[in-house]
């Protein structure tokens, strides 16, 4: 039997605060920096953000449904949005970074949750809320604003700090114009799977509403 809506939402809201909270606690364990850079550092991370984004969108509907801010984390563009950040969190984990860090112990249970289970979960969640709100194509735009935001504070707080969360924007390695590059690259990674999630949503919506009409 499939799982209530809030009941999904409460267990990925309850899986992301504590993989972020183990991260947290791992790397205050492996670091000999002040708590305010580490803070800082840790939450520079487009993972640790958009788990933190999960984590409140789905802690929202579970306790505030009836509130503004549980309609708004219900609406099916902030759904889909939210979904879109943390499968690219998957992607580009599992496809770029996974050779070049190989965790182990609890350090690999909450590193999995936080790139690979959680971001499954989310797509699963996202295809059950599916409904006959149709999204439009041009929200695929408004979803960019949250990681154009997230490039341009990386590149200024690293110009100052010198930390780059990922190797592959490190301007001080690669350069600005490569850094650019690989921006773009990610950019229409976004595009393509953002308009993918509007081309399945668009599609089983219209498939749901024949058979609900053919039922009645």
């Amino acid at each position: 039997m499939a799982l209530p809506k809030r009941s999904f939402a409460a267990i990925i809201a309850l899986m992301s605060w504590s993989a972020i909270s183990g991260q947290f606690l791992i790397s205050i364990d492996h670091s000999s920096m002040t708590t305010w850079e580490l803070v800082v550092r840790f939450f520079s991370y487009f993972t640790i953000l958009t788990n933190l984004m999960v984590a409140v969108c789905c802690s929202s509907i579970v306790l505030f449904s009836q509130n503004k801010i549980g309609i708004f984390f219900s609406k099916p563009t902030t759904i889909t949005a939210v979904t879109l950040y943390i499968l690219i969190v998957g992607l580009v984990y599992n496809v770029i970074l996974r050779p070049l860090w190989q965790p182990v112990g609890i350090a690999r249970v909450t590193d999995e949750m936080l790139h690979s289970l959680i971001p499954i979960l989310v797509l699963i969640f996202w295809s059950k809320l599916i409904d006959g709100n149709v999204l439009q194509w041009g929200s695929v735009l408004s979803w960019l604003l949250y990681p154009l935001i997230y490039l341009l504070y990386t590149l200024w707080h690293g110009a100052f700090s010198g930390f780059y969360p990922y190797p592959f924007m490190d301007v001080s390695v690669l350069g600005i114009n490569r850094v650019l590059m690989n921006s773009l690259m990610i950019t229409l990674a976004f595009l393509l799977i953002g308009l993918l999630l509007i081309l399945i949503h668009k599609r089983v919506s219209k498939s749901r509403q024949k058979a609900y009409i053919n039922h009645i």
